[in-house]
């Protein structure tokens, strides 16, 4: 059993090892060295909730401050990990401070990933990934009537957007794809979305790159995008890029660990190195499932890993299995995805309900069984589409689709 675990990282996945730790018996040293100046907090409410202006801040802490003290876990803000030195076993902090462990968690997150065309570093343009971006973005969107254009039509993107229209603001997104998530869902369920948003006053320019903003007096005041006609310009007040994240990795790799597409780790989130593990955003685990690595950025992945690491870290045997999940609010539109991605590639897209009501069950099927479920204003049911999901046996398709019968006995 080790005495001293240094957790590197003030996330979710970092907060919930320390907690699980905690609830297993381990009664040695926990220090979490977090980058941020805050304690450790999820990331929904900043596209959601909180951005919105229907949750508090305090709604995105993992903890109240309190509770860090209370359960013995030393909390370090506004801390930066400079090196790892595998060999002492000991992390160096930006001050020089040296901190020794016997387990190790990486926990570093993603960073949102960076347009570097003309104009990138001009005031105005936003990118969500800190409490500070989403206060920055919220302020920036509150008083309305301001013209945004969003690059990147995906979760993210269509998140702020919804949030945008909310405040009262023009909005228009820019997507490469030829539909909204188009990539997660498949362009008929991409289209659900768009047309959505277009109900609620949301412009799309889709198939279209962006190539540069408009910057006057470093400021941005628009958008350039080419759609392989004639390049123009989208006026643009404020500026959102959400073309997705790059987990923070650099830590890991100069300490020489093994990398890529995040810290690849075992089932057990143990790095190439056994005393050293990483989980959250940042990690990119062997999925027993699907015998392949699979990389996960939604929050359930950071507390499902989170708890994963803290039973291997106390040397018992755990593996994360657990099938991905997240979830979105757009407008009216609420929803709850759970499944394996790579599998849905070619699959078969059976509905319990109709797409256009805003309210049905869709269901991905490879070689006659689910491998993915999403429920869209259906509610309560997610359990159940797991475990359609989870059996991996054959399903009478008809059944599946018909409402009358329910999940359990299809």
């Amino acid at each position: 059993m080790p005495d001293h675990i240094v957790i590197v990282g003030g996330g979710l996945a970092g907060a919930t090892a320390a907690t699980e730790l905690r609830k297993r018996g381990f009664d040695g040293s926990i220090r979490i060295l977090a980058a941020e100046p805050h304690p450790p907090y999820i990331r929904p409410p900043l596209s959601k909730g909180y951005l919105q202006g229907s949750e508090e801040r305090d709604a995105a802490f993992v903890h109240p401050d309190e509770w860090y003290a209370e359960h013995g876990v030393e909390l370090s803000t506004a801390t930066r990990v400079e090196s790892i030195d595998r060999g002492a076993s000991t992390v160096t902090l930006a001050g020089g401070q040296v901190v020794p462990y016997d387990r190790l968690l990486l926990a570093t997150g993603a960073e949102p990933r960076r347009l570097g065309i003309p104009g990138g570093d001009a005031d105005g343009i936003h990118y969500l990934r800190t409490l500070e971006n989403s206060e920055e973005l919220r302020d920036a969107l509150a008083d309305g009537s301001k013209r945004v254009v969003i690059v990147g039509a995906g979760w993210i993107g269509l998140e702020i957007a919804a949030a945008a229209r909310g405040y009262g603001n023009d909005v228009v997104v820019i997507g490469m794809e030829k539909t909204p998530l188009a990539a997660p869902l498949g362009t008929e369920l991409g289209a659900v979305f768009q047309r959505l948003h277009e109900s609620h006053g949301v412009r799309f320019e889709l198939d279209t790159a962006t190539t540069g903003f408009r910057v006057v007096d470093g400021r941005v005041t628009g958008v350039t995008i080419d759609d392989g006609s004639e390049p123009r310009t989208v006026d643009a007040d404020v500026v959102v890029v959400g073309v997705g994240a790059t987990p923070s990795v650099e830590l890991a790799a100069t300490a020489g660990l093994t990398v890529g597409d995040g810290i690849l780790v075992d089932a057990s989130l143990r790095t190439s190195d056994e005393r050293i593990f990483a989980a959250g955003d940042v990690a990119n685990p062997w999925h027993p499932v699907l015998g392949a690595y699979l990389r996960n950025e939604h929050w359930a992945n950071a507390k499902a890993s989170g708890k994963v690491a803290a039973a291997s870290m106390m040397s018992e045997q755990a593996q994360l299995d657990a099938i991905p999940y997240f979830y979105t609010d757009q407008f009216e539109l609420g929803m709850e995805y759970s499944g394996y991605g790579p599998l849905t590639r070619g699959a078969r897209v059976v509905y319990r309900g109709d797409p256009a009501s805003l309210e049905f069950i869709a269901f991905w099927i490879a070689d006659g069984r689910v491998v993915a479920g999403m429920n869209v204003n259906v509610w309560d049911v997610n359990d159940q589409v797991q475990e359609l999901i989870r059996s991996g046996r054959e399903v009478d398709l008809g059944r599946l689709a018909d409402r009358s019968i329910a999940l359990s006995e299809v």
